[in-house]
């Protein structure tokens, strides 16, 4: 082999070597470029999601308030629709005449001829109608005075 064999191996080894390093190099370089556009792309996209998420989030709660207030109005049309047939039973009722009259005897204290009523009063309940009597009879100043006095006791 001569020295110009040699030589024009290592240049080929030598070119080779270049030509791979600078494939390497560019490969490289074109991975950094596709990861820098796809970090803008990725960061693009969470913008525009973050934007989306903005967007929808008084619409979305404003729906939710919504539903509830017309569960609300629900519950409360159920209960008035249940007042209502209450209030129907006890019409119905009250159009029954022995019912009107055995309320009428219950709540007014009616008898009919020939019977005898009676009442029974609880002595503690007396004695405090008569107090109310008494506390009537007087000037409200002096019902006034009165309770500030009460007060007072019970404070000491």
């Amino acid at each position: 082999m001569t020295d110009r064999d040699r030589f024009s191996t290592a240049t080929r080894l030598r070119l080779l070597g270049e030509q791979t390093a600078a494939r390497v190099y560019r490969s490289q370089t074109r991975r950094q470029a596709r990861r820098s556009r796809l970090t803008g792309r990725a960061a693009l996209l969470a913008l525009v999601v973050c934007s989306m998420v903005v967007a929808l989030a008084y619409p979305m709660r404003q729906y939710f308030s919504q539903r509830a207030e017309i569960a609300d109005m629900q519950q409360q049309k159920r209960q008035a629709q249940q007042r209502v047939r209450q209030l129907r039973d006890l019409k119905a009722r009250w159009q029954d005449d022995a019912y009107a009259q055995q309320q009428i005897r219950r709540r007014l204290h009616y008898v009919l001829p020939g019977e005898t009523g009676y009442i029974v009063i609880d002595p503690g309940t007396a004695e405090q109608s008569r107090a109310d009597l008494t506390t009537a009879r007087r000037p409200w100043y002096a019902n006034v005075w009165e309770g500030v006095d009460k007060s007072d006791a019970s404070a000491q």
